[in-house]
């Protein structure tokens, strides 16, 4: 029997923040919200703070959680990104990527791509 959604999307968070943490990113926090939505991580990659969106899906490869990051959800992200930007006053360089998690059963492929808004 599948796991409910938020339990599935829980446990898929916790995956892309070791393939972070494993790539050497600091982890700042996660589940951050604001009026426009969720950023579900924001991390640091050297001096550039990034905005992680984790998308994942029950299936055996990623094609599937790539194309759930249709235009109104990067809207979205972007609308979360400078909000937190503003509310930290901060003028640093930020990016926002995605990780995709596809999982079937015990097995699981993840992808990280970097500014995917610009793609």
């Amino acid at each position: 029997m599948p796991k409910d959604n938020a339990v599935f999307g829980q446990e898929n968070e916790v995956l892309a923040r070791k393939h972070l943490l494993d790539k050497g990113y600091a982890i700042v926090t996660t589940n951050w919200r604001c009026t426009a939505g969720e950023i579900d991580i924001i991390a640091r990659d050297g001096d550039e703070l990034v905005f992680v969106e984790v998308r994942s899906r029950h299936a055996s490869t990623t094609e599937w959680a790539w194309r759930s990051l249709n235009e109104h959800k990067q809207a979205r992200m972007i609308a979360c990104a400078e909000a937190y930007m503003d509310a930290l006053a901060s003028e640093s360089t930020w990016r926002i990527d995605a990780i995709a998690i596809a999982r079937t059963g015990s097995y699981y492929q993840i992808e990280h791509r970097l500014h995917v808004i610009d793609w």
